[in-house]
């Protein structure tokens, strides 16, 4: 079964996140099928803290992919028209 879900990348203390399609047999920071974005929690200053393709992501649903918690809860957040979220709040 395919999942959408966040692979950690970054340093110690400083969290980075991307947000990928997986085989969910795969490690969270393993092997993905495709990457469709990231999530920066400690995005500071003109940095995007969201940046997801959400046409990918309906995609993949479409395709029968699950969409992990976290996921869906910060997708659920971005604007419809696409745009990163950062845009859509100015």
């Amino acid at each position: 079964m395919v999942k959408i879900r966040l692979a950690r990348a970054g340093a110690k203390k400083r969290p980075f996140y991307h947000v990928v399609a997986t085989e969910s047999r795969s490690s969270r920071d393993g092997r993905f099928i495709e990457r469709l974005g990231y999530y920066n929690p400690n995005a500071k200053g003109g940095e995007q803290k969201l940046v997801v393709d959400r046409a990918r992501v309906e995609y993949w649903q479409g395709q029968g992919a699950q969409v992990s918690e976290r996921v869906a809860y910060l997708v659920k957040g971005l604007p419809a028209a696409g745009l990163p979220a950062a845009e859509a709040a100015a």
